[in-house]
C-alpha cells in the first residue's frame, strides 16, 4: 500500500472548488435537460458529491450536496429557474437527493479519513521501524542522539537526550530554570511531563526495565508544531531509546566483566607459575642466609659485615613472606585449599599468633582484650592464624614504634568477632573497602615493604568460613580490621558435664 497525500488544498480553496464543480456539472447538464431524465441528472450531481467527498473531505461535501439540490431544483425541476417544485413526484426526488447526498458524502469523507489515517499510521509505523533498526547498531550515546535527530527530520521538533550519572543526578546542563526543574519532576514521578521553553516542551523520562538513564527534552523547532499532541508518539521514542541505552549499558557491563575475568586467570596463572618456580631456590636462599648471619656473629660480632649479614637474611625472610603470600593466594583462587574446620576457642589461635608475633617484632607492644566466655566457633586454625599474622603485620608496617597493637575478640548476635586495631595514619577513607583486593595497597608509592596481598589473603579465608571482614578508621586515631565468623550451632559436651557431676565418663 503506498499512501500519498490526498489533499493539498487549503479550506477555502477546498469550498470553493466543491462549489465550482457543482456549478460546472449544472452548466455541462443544462443542454441535457431536455433528453435526460431527471433521475439521471440527479445521479450527476450525486457523482460530484462522490467525488468531492473523496478528494477535499467531509465540509466540502456537505456544501457540495446542499449546492447540488438547490441546483438541480433551480435548473432542472419543473418549473425552471424556480426554487419551488409543483410535482410531488418532484418533492420525493430533491427529498431523496438531499437524503443520499448528505450519507453519501457522509460516509465517503469518513473511509478516506480512515484510509489517511492508515497510511499516516504506517508512515508513523516506517518511521519507527527505521529508528529502531538505527538505534539496534548504534554503538555509542552520541550515535542514539543522531539517530533521534534523523527521525524528527523536518516534523517542526527537535530533541536532546539528557543522561543521569552515577548519582542518579543529570549532569548535562539543562537550559533554562523552569526547563530544569521539569526535568528534575519527570525523574521523579516517571512520566511525560509538559512545560515551556520558547514555546511548549515535553519531557519523557528514559526508563528501561532495570533503570530509568536520563530524559529526552523535546522541543519545538517550527510553527504550528506542539510536542504535547504526540505525547503517545515521543511515548514510544522514548521507550525504544530507553532500551538501546541499556543495551549499550549491559554491553559496557559484559566487557569489563570479560576484561576482569580474563586479567584474573592470567594473574593466577602468573601467580601460580612464579610461586612455584621461586620457591625452591628462595627457601635455599633464606636458610644460607641465616646460615652465614649466625656464623658472623659467633665468630666476629663486633665486624660490620655481621650487620651486613643479618640485613641480608631479614631480606630474604621478607621476600619468602611476601613468596607465600602469592602462594596462598594462588591456591585460594584456585580453589585447592581445603578447609579444616573445627570447633574451638578464638582464645587458643589468638595465643598462638601472639606467640609468633612477639618472637618476630619487638618494637610494638600486643595488647590482648578477649570477651568473658567466648564460645566455640567452628574454623581453621591454622589459616585463622594465618589471617591474624597478617593483619598485625600490617598493623606493625604502618604503625610508630612503640605504639601497641591491640587483638580483641567479641559477639554480637550472631558473629563471633576478632579485631586487629593499630594507632597509625589509618586507611584512605576512600580505599577502605578497596584495599582487600589483590595488589592494592593504601598508599601506592609507600616505602613499606609488600605487595598488597595480605588483606586480599585474609579476605579469601575469611569468605571461604562463611565470614566477612571490612576495615574503619578510629575516631582517636588508627585503624580497625574486624573479621565476622558466623557461630553456628556448636556441639554439646554431654561427657564433659557427666565427668564434672561425678559420673562416668
Amino acid at each position: 500500500m503506498i499512501c500519498k497525500p490526498l489533499r493539498t488544498l487549503s479550506p477555502k480553496l477546498a469550498y470553493l472548488a466543491a462549489i465550482a464543480a457543482c456549478g460546472l456539472i449544472a452548466f455541462a447538464a443544462m443542454p441535457l435537460r431536455h433528453t435526460l431524465d431527471l433521475a439521471n441528472i440527479a445521479m450527476l450531481f450525486l457523482f460530484v458529491v462522490f467525488m468531492v467527498a473523496v478528494k477535499l473531505g467531509r465540509g466540502p461535501a456537505v456544501v457540495a450536496a446542499l449546492l447540488s439540490v438547490l441546483l438541480f431544483d433551480y435548473v432542472f425541476v419543473p418549473p425552471h429557474l424556480a426554487l419551488i417544485p409543483v410535482d410531488p413526484q418532484h418533492v420525493v426526488i430533491l427529498a431523496v437527493m438531499l437524503a443520499v447526498a448528505l450519507v453519501t458524502a457522509r460516509l465517503t469523507a469518513g473511509l478516506q479519513e480512515q484510509a489517511e489515517l492508515a497510511c499516516s499510521r504506517e508512515r508513523q509505523a516506517q518511521r519507527l521501524y527505521q529508528l529502531a533498526r538505527d538505534l539496534a547498531g548504534a554503538v555509542s550515546r552520541w550515535e542514539v542522539q543522531g539517530a533521534l535527530d534523523a527521525f524528527l527530520g523536518n516534523t517542526g521538533y527537535r530533541a536532546v537526550l539528557h543522561f543521569m550519572d552515577e548519582g542518579g543526578g543529570v549532569p548535562d546542563p539543562v537550559p533554562g530554570e523552569a526547563l530544569g526543574h521539569v526535568v528534575q519532576e519527570a525523574i521523579r514521578r516517571g512520566e511525560p511531563v509538559e512545560g515551556e521553553f520558547f514555546g511548549p516542551a515535553l519531557c519523557l523520562p528514559l526508563r528501561a526495565p532495570g533503570r530509568t538513564s536520563g530524559v529526552m527534552v523535546v522541543t519545538v523547532s517550527g510553527e504550528g508544531a506542539d510536542p504535547r499532541r504526540e505525547k503517545n508518539l515521543f511515548a514510544v521514542v522514548a521507550s525504544l531509546i530507553a532500551i538501546a541505552i541499556e543495551r549499550l549499558h549491559y554491553v559496557e557491563v559484559a566487557q569489563e566483566t570479560q576484561v576482569q575475568a580474563e586479567s584474573e586467570r592470567l594473574r593466577s596463572s602468573l601467580l601460580s607459575a612464579l610461586s612455584h618456580d621461586l620457591r625452591t631456590p628462595l627457601t635455599a636462599l633464606v636458610g644460607l642466609a641465616d646460615s652465614l648471619a649466625l656464623a658472623m656473629a659467633k665468630d666476629n660480632p663486633d665486624d660490620p659485615t655481621s650487620e651486613t649479614a643479618a640485613a641480608i637474611c631479614l631480606q630474604a625472610r621478607e621476600m619468602n613472606n611476601l613468596l607465600a603470600n602469592l602462594l596462598d593466594m594462588a591456591r585460594l583462587q584456585a580453589g585447592k585449599v581445603a578447609l579444616r574446620k573445627e570447633w574451638q576457642l578464638f582464645d587458643d589461635v589468638i595465643g598462638s599468633s601472639v606467640r609468633l608475633l612477639k618472637m618476630s617484632q619487638s618494637t610494638h607492644p600486643v595488647r590482648v582484650r578477649l570477651e568473658t566466655e567466648l564460645p566455640l566457633v567452628e574454623f581453621d586454625a591454622v589459616l585463622m592464624e594465618r589471617v591474624i599474622w597478617n593483619l598485625a603485620e600490617n598493623a606493625f608496617k604502618y604503625s610508630p614504634e612503640g605504639t601497641p597493637i591491640e587483638i580483641g575478640a567479641y559477639t554480637d548476635k550472631q558473629w563471633a568477632c576478632l579485631t586487629v586495631c593499630d594507632r597509625g595514619p589509618g586507611f584512605p577513607p576512600c580505599k577502605a573497602e578497596e584495599v582487600f583486593e589483590m595488589f592494592v595497597r593504601g598508599t601506592p608509592e609507600s616505602s613499606k615493604s609488600g605487595v598488597g596481598l595480605g588483606l586480599a589473603i585474609c579476605r579469601a579465608i575469611v569468605n571461604a568460613h562463611g565470614g566477612t571482614i571490612h576495615a574503619e578508621n578510629r575516631p582517636e586515631g588508627g585503624a580497625c580490621v574486624i573479621v565476622r565468623l558466623p557461630l553456628g550451632t556448636p556441639p554439646a559436651l554431654e561427657e564433659e558435664e557427666d565427668i564434672a557431676a561425678g559420673g562416668r565418663p
